[in-house]
């Protein structure tokens, strides 16, 4: 009897590559969740909760334009990840880095969102550090 392995179904670039799109689209996401949420604090900033006696209270709008900025920019890495720019993992790891400081000092006043965006920029963080330097070549095309 011949033993048969599974054949893997991409090489690693190939790997390489959906991972670097799957970081795209978490980037995305998570920047258009702090563009929404950076807009709703500007615009209204009673639906949130304040919390009383908070140690990093800020003025709700002030942390809506915090997310706000980070969330243009999370979508710009994102976009730019979509075109295999190398400058968008290094803006990508730094502005996930960013979104996660800034939802944990604003868990108070939306936890549930706060915690789903940290997730999101986890993830990202993890898939543009595993992701393979050759995932990036400045937006040229690859050649099998």
């Amino acid at each position: 009897m011949t033993s048969t392995t599974p054949s893997r179904s991409g090489t690693s670039g190939e790997v390489a590559e959906g991972l670097v799109l799957f970081t795209a689209v978490m980037l995305v996401i998570a920047g258009i969740l702090d563009i929404c949420r950076g807009i709703m604090a500007i615009a209204k900033d009673d639906i949130f909760v304040v919390t009383p006696g908070y140690v990093f209270k800020f003025d709700l709008a002030g942390w809506g334009w915090i997310h706000l900025i980070l969330g243009v920019i999370a979508l710009a890495a994102g976009i730019g990840l979509f075109k295999a720019q190398a400058w968008a993992r290094v803006l990508g790891i730094v502005v996930a880095t960013l979104l996660i400081i800034t939802n944990f000092l604003s868990l108070p006043y939306t936890p549930v969102w706060a915690i789903l965006a940290i997730a999101f920029c986890v993830f990202v963080i993890w898939g543009l550090c595993v992701a393979g330097r050759d995932s990036f070549v400045d937006g040229a095309p690859r050649t099998p």
